[in-house]
């Protein structure tokens, strides 16, 4: 089962990063717009998701990919919480 949990940690962290990535670029795009969009997306809550939503031809596209990476998260620790299940049931 060493193998499966290695997998759900490597699923998680390669969607961690895929999204980061995306995050990044959705960042820079802000900033693009103006310096006040791009302070808004970096330091107020929930302020990237407006800007999202606000510019969403130039956002969809790393937005949907930001969402992958959020699903390879989930299922890398649904794979680890299963491999942690099979340990302790076999032990």
């Amino acid at each position: 089962m060493a193998i499966l949990a290695l997998l759900g940690t490597l699923l998680y962290v390669v969607g961690a990063i895929f999204s980061l990535i995306f995050t990044i670029i959705i960042l820079i795009q802000a900033f693009k717009t103006s310096v006040g969009w791009g302070l808004v997306a970096l330091l107020v809550p929930f302020g990237i998701l407006v800007y999202i939503f606000k510019f969403w031809d130039q956002t969809k596209g790393p937005f949907f990919k930001i969402l992958i990476g959020v699903a390879m998260m989930i299922l890398g620790a649904l794979v680890g919480l299963l491999a942690a299940g099979a340990g302790a049931a076999a032990a």
